[in-house]
């Protein structure tokens, strides 16, 4: 384990509606991020999670400043 590497007991998965929610966007716009690679995500079965620091993760990267 990496010495910057959150133990997967602290980590917090969101489904796919949440990121959506989070985001205000369909869950269409979050499977395209996940199928593109933009946005990390597990498979667990047939579903996807996030984990919460990705979603933050992609919004910071995805902040554009105004002015």
């Amino acid at each position: 384990m990496a010495a910057d590497a959150t133990p997967l007991s602290d980590v917090r998965f969101l489904t796919v509606a949440e990121v959506a929610a989070i985001m205000r966007v369909s869950k269409m716009t979050v499977y395209r991020l996940v199928h593109s690679g933009e946005l990390e995500a597990i498979r667990v079965g047939r579903s996807f999670r996030v984990p919460e620091r990705a979603v933050t993760d992609y919004l910071r990267e995805a902040f554009v400043p105004s002015g």
